[in-house]
């Protein structure tokens, strides 16, 4: 039985390494990443070593006292010009925009206009508020007798650090941010991958058994091998597919980097450390935080648990997407069995964001990482949060478990339904199927 399984296995994942397709969308797409991250570069380099780029904004100030200093971005000018004056200047192409600022009660500063020949950025509007904001914001407290460098002297930023304490007494430093980071592109990974290959399962059986190809081949085959090898052929060519575009995406983004002058985070690290420049020679406060940070990641737990819930996952969607393949003759009869399937997923992806990734060790970030059906991306949400192993152990228990009963729930329609053309089918028929032994 293994040894068909493994064969069925063959031909699936060869069959599909070898299209030209896949080649392309293996080797083409690895280079949009670095391409885009070049192309940001390039422009960001470019804009920042040249002042001309800068946007001149004619200022007329009613009030003589609204001096706005110039900056990297934004050039000031101000000038004996009247409203109509400056506005010719606009519409000449001598300047960007035109600030007016009329003469200004500092209690209710209403009446700023702000004149261009085209729609303004958000972040010139927002950065102008700002810098009016301020201005006002001295000026009364000039008028109530309080001095602003005073009140600037008092205020302070509290940065709170934390750090992690495990039942043998250890610590590692934590950071929220990276691992949300973490937790939502290993969530949304998983989640795509799912859909992705699952629907090459179900239009794999769907074209086989269109062709009548599946015909000869249960003839040496039982239903459930060649159920086994669609899926698991199928998950290897994506597992593949993956672990290249990560090894290409590393490569061509460090190359990338390199040529504008710049290092990988990862380059970086290696460098520090092969130096012995670590913590005890760090005098940087922020680097020695980060570098506190990465070492309290364990990359070991979150690369091989991303990997199990990987596939994992796909393998217990795969399993439903084959039956539903099975069952039905065309793509558009399988819509109205994808919508069971893809509630948990649903399900799944929507809390990631409301619950896992806002509060990791909360009771429905717990349950939605335990049930098999949405476990391969909730988990993976609270993975590089730290999830005590006895959760972790139980979880991928339950997702085996739910592979094991899908698999073999599936199985039950795949034996019947790839044999059956021409008949509608619908849940009852799936019900009569599943009960037949």
């Amino acid at each position: 039985m293994a040894n068909k399984i493994f064969l069925v296995i063959q031909r699936e994942y060869l069959a599909r390494v070898k299209k030209r397709s896949f080649l392309l969308a293996t080797l083409i797409t690895p280079l949009v990443f670095p391409t885009i991250l070049g192309l940001f570069l390039w422009i960001g380099l470019s804009d920042a070593t040249t002042s001309e780029n800068r946007k001149v904004i004619e200022v007329v100030d009613e009030n003589n006292s609204f001096f706005l200093e110039s900056d990297e971005l934004y050039s000031f000018s101000y000038g004996e010009l009247g409203q109509e004056n400056a506005k010719l200047l606009v519409q000449e192409g001598a300047r960007f925009g035109f600030l007016y600022i009329p003469d200004l009660d500092v209690t209710n500063p209403d009446g700023v206009i702000f004149y261009s020949e085209e729609t303004p950025p958000i972040s010139m509007i927002t950065s102008l508020q700002l810098l009016l904001q301020r201005k006002i914001e001295a000026f009364r407290l000039e008028a109530s007798g309080i001095d602003p460098m005073i009140l600037s002297s008092y205020k302070t930023n509290v940065d709170i650090q934390t750090i992690i304490l495990s039942e043998a007494g250890g610590e590692r430093v934590s950071n929220s941010v990276v691992n949300y980071a973490i937790g939502f592109l290993a969530g949304i990974l998983i989640y795509t991958f799912i859909f992705v290959y699952g629907n090459q399962v179900m239009q794999g059986v769907i074209e086989e058994k269109s062709s009548r190809i599946i015909e000869i081949l249960v003839s040496s085959l039982k239903p459930f091998q060649l159920m086994m090898g669609k899926i698991i052929g199928i998950g290897a060519v994506g597992l593949t597919q993956f672990l290249i575009w990560i090894l290409l995406i590393t490569v061509v983004s460090s190359v990338v980097m390199g040529y504008f002058g710049m290092k990988m985070p990862q380059q970086q690290m290696l460098e520090m450390s092969s130096q012995q420049e670590l913590f005890s020679t760090v005098d940087n406060p922020e680097l020695l935080e980060v570098l506190q940070m990465v070492q309290g990641l364990d990359f070991a737990q979150v690369t091989l648990t991303f990997l199990v819930y990987f596939v994992g996952g796909f393998l217990l969607y795969g399993a439903f997407f084959a039956a539903i393949g099975a069952a039905v003759d065309s793509p558009s009869d399988a819509q109205q069995f994808m919508f069971p399937v893809t509630i948990p997923l649903l399900v799944a992806y929507m809390g990631l964001f409301i619950f896992v990734l806002d509060d990791p060790n909360s009771n429905v970030s717990f349950w939605l990482s335990i049930i098999p059906f949405t476990s391969p991306v909730a988990m993976m949400g609270r993975v590089s949060f730290g999830v005590p192993w006895q959760e972790l152990a139980l979880s991928i228990a339950l997702l085996v478990a739910g592979f094991l009963s899908t698999t073999w729930l599936a199985g039950k329609i795949y034996r019947i339904g790839i044999l059956v053309h021409g008949s509608k089918v619908n849940y009852k028929v799936l019900w009569k199927w599943l009960k037949q032994n």
